[in-house]
């Protein structure tokens, strides 16, 4: 990311509630092979920790222990049309919210594994609700313990916290709040109620 001081996002707690929401995102990291990239579901630990786990055989798991590490959670985006802002001589652009988290990444003991999937499921069976909430105990008995045999657990202690929400901060009020109707009209609802709750 590359914001302008206008776009910069640097709030903690915001930014933790953002990724919390978004639960999912791309973890980065060196190899002696290069940059390798996994996709991971997330999970706050603690306020400065986040727990994920990864396939034994994925690319990064050999080389995550000790290494550092961003994490990055995209949120909406969208294109944003000139012609939406409703004045002469402006230029397309994108609209987005990211947020990069970058720290050490720590092998946790097999015992982790199970409460972290667990803390997972549960976090997100409840914002199903009133679906029952699914739990391991559904399954047979030694089944779940069988398939985790080939994944590990690992945290991320967060050490910089960055994100950008680049909503239009730039333009005369009226200009984006034109554009977020542009952009709902365009079929991101989600992206406009971003620009119009700045």
């Amino acid at each position: 990311m590359h914001p302008g001081p206008k776009f910069q996002w640097r709030d903690p707690d915001a930014i933790r509630a953002f990724v919390r929401e978004r639960s999912f995102g791309t973890l980065i990291a060196g190899t002696p092979d290069g940059p390798r990239v996994a996709h991971v579901p997330v999970l706050f630990l603690d306020d400065n920790r986040l727990g994920f786990h990864l396939a034994l055989g994925n690319a990064l798991t050999a080389h995550l222990d000790g290494a550092d590490a961003l994490f990055v959670a995209q949120g909406p985006d969208a294109y944003i049309s000139p012609d939406w802002y409703g004045s002469d001589d402006q230029v397309p652009t994108w609209n987005y919210i990211a947020t990069e988290l970058r720290g050490t990444v720590r092998r946790e003991d097999d015992d982790a594994l199970l409460p972290l999937i667990d803390a997972l499921s549960l976090e997100h069976e409840r914002r199903l609700a009133p679906k029952p909430e699914w739990t391991r105990d559904k399954m047979k008995p030694g089944l779940v313990e069988s398939m985790t045999r080939g994944i590990v657990a690992f945290s991320l202690r967060l050490s910089d916290w960055q994100g950008t929400r680049k909503l239009g901060q730039n333009k005369p009020e009226a200009a984006r709040l034109s554009a977020a109707q542009g952009v709902e009209l365009a079929g991101n609802a989600v992206m406009a109620q971003w620009i119009r709750d700045l």
